[in-house]
């Protein structure tokens, strides 16, 4: 049986995120991360229900949802200019738009 002797060196690795190519990670955002990102920037909260709002009128695609409202005429809250234009400016942080 051979034997081999393994080093516990450790080695040092630099690198740069400017040089590597993220087009793969553009455009996927969670809603967690949109939200987190417009209450950073503008103080605003917003809720999955106004990202999903602004994503259907970006013609963007939008998962099912499962709280679906039990009638066809109930009432549905609707996103405001300000926090509209606050998620827009989320999906262009991410690449989405």
């Amino acid at each position: 049986m051979e034997r081999r002797l393994v080093d516990s060196r450790k080695v040092k690795v630099d690198f740069s995120l400017e040089d590597m190519d993220l087009s793969e990670f553009k455009g996927k955002a969670t809603y967690e991360q949109m939200k987190a990102y417009v209450l950073e920037k503008t103080g605003l909260k917003v809720s999955s229900l106004y990202i999903a709002q602004i994503k259907k009128k970006c013609g963007l695609d939008v998962g099912e949802n499962f709280n679906l409202p039990k009638s066809e005429n109930a009432r549905q809250p609707q996103c405001t200019p300000e926090k509209e234009e606050a998620i827009m400016q989320a999906f262009k942080h991410f690449g989405i738009v």
